[in-house]
């Protein structure tokens, strides 16, 4: 089980303000809703949205527009939100069938071999389907109406971009809340679209970038060197992190004697696997990290004053993460991937175990999002005590 980092503001007088943290991790990001469900069986009957600032990345910014544009009605929204994920089939995300496949497949080789077709957007996968179903799903003007309520105080999704190199949070909040400008770190004001939500879930080489604002976005983890940062800059001086890692926090790593290897090379899909959590996971994992060190470092200040000044004053921090590895999960849910999508994964080694990392991004079939959505709503019981703590629920 991850254990919560939790810190106590001496500065009692700010406000408290409440962020959630939704990192990417394509099909990972099922998890999330099931925290996500966990805390709203804590929650009163009717109660408001507990998170005024909300920021996603990849699809956890799917996740968090979804319950922006819901805040009016949150134990709703993450029925909703269930719903969605419980159902979820891979033709719903990409094309999955064998024309798609192989069609999607021979216009990346013609393009990245053999530099024909201009006009080909870099991607092994064809994402056109998601477009449709967030279309469908996805009521942006309910952001509007919980601003304009106060349920809501700002939600954003970053993306980064291919031209400039930046990773870019665009967010829709009150008037009152200023851009920023970080090293490769940009906040821009907007009114959110579904552009800005496949931008930020394009996965690199996997799902092709997205236009907005006249530059080609991916997926917001890349280069974020900083996820944390958005909702500090939105308002939010406490936060509450739901990650994706697999990784138990707060379980001390014990030094092998002996390292076991099996001396074999590491397959496509290995290489790949370690890549995307590179991406996904760690900038998250540092980042935490850091802020951990900063609080104790305020702690240290002998002036309380000083512990309050801007860049100084100490975030409370919770996280939760997954009590069991996702590759496993995902290793048993292989054989409900599409037979075409199956086969073309099976050549770069996803389909087996050594490559089941892969496998746990890209696994969009109702088996697999609802285990591990079982599995977020176990975590967030096995918390439950921090979890009200830190949002101030009284059981």
């Amino acid at each position: 089980m991850s254990e919560p980092a939790v810190v106590t503001n001496p500065c009692s007088d700010a406000e408290p303000v409440t962020g959630l943290i939704l990192s990417g991790g394509g099909a990972r990001a099922a998890y999330q809703v099931g925290v996500l469900a966990g805390i709203a069986e804590l929650l009163p009957y009717g109660a408001p949205n507990p998170f005024p600032v909300i920021v996603g990345t990849s699809a956890g910014a799917i996740n968090a527009v979804k319950l922006a544009s819901d805040a009016l009605h949150f134990r709703a929204a993450i029925h909703q939100l269930t719903l969605f994920w419980q159902n979820f089939r891979s033709h719903q995300v990409l094309r999955s069938d064998w024309p798609g496949v192989i069609r999607q497949a021979s216009r990346f080789m013609g393009k990245s071999l053999l530099g024909l077709g201009s006009q080909v957007p870099v991607a092994l996968l064809n994402s056109a389907p998601l477009r449709d179903l967030l279309t469908e799903r996805m009521d942006f003007s309910g952001i509007e109406q919980a601003i304009e309520a106060r349920q809501l105080r700002a939600v954003a999704v970053t993306a980064f971009g291919y031209e400039s190199g930046q990773a870019v949070t665009f967010y829709q909040g009150r008037g009152t809340i200023d851009p920023w400008l970080r090293h490769r770190r940009v906040g821009l004001p907007t009114r959110l679209t579904v552009d800005h939500l496949l931008a930020s879930s394009a996965i690199p080489l996997l799902f092709a970038p997205v236009m907005v604002e006249q530059e080609y976005f991916g997926d917001g983890a890349v280069r974020q060197s900083a996820p944390i940062s958005p909702a500090l800059h939105l308002g939010a001086n406490r936060v509450l992190v739901i990650g994706v890692s697999g990784n138990p926090r707060g379980v001390k790593a014990q030094v092998p004697v002996h390292r076991v290897t099996s001396g074999q090379q590491p397959s496509l899909a290995q290489i790949s696997g370690h890549l995307l959590n590179s991406t996904f996971i760690d900038s998250l994992e540092s980042d935490i990290e850091l802020l951990e060190r900063l609080n104790a470092l305020s702690a240290l200040l002998p002036d309380p004053q000083a512990r309050c000044q801007p860049g100084m004053a100490p975030v409370d921090v919770l996280v939760i993460s997954p009590s069991r590895p996702l590759d496993e999960i995902a290793a048993r849910h292989r054989h409900e991937l599409p037979p075409a999508l199956r086969t073309f994964l099976r050549g770069p080694g996803a389909t087996k175990t050594s490559g089941a990392s892969v496998l746990s991004y890209l696994l969009f079939e109702a088996g697999y999002c609802s285990e591990l959505i079982e599995l977020g709503r176990h975590d967030a019981k096995a918390q439950s005590e921090d979890l009200q703590r830190f949002l101030r629920i009284t059981p």
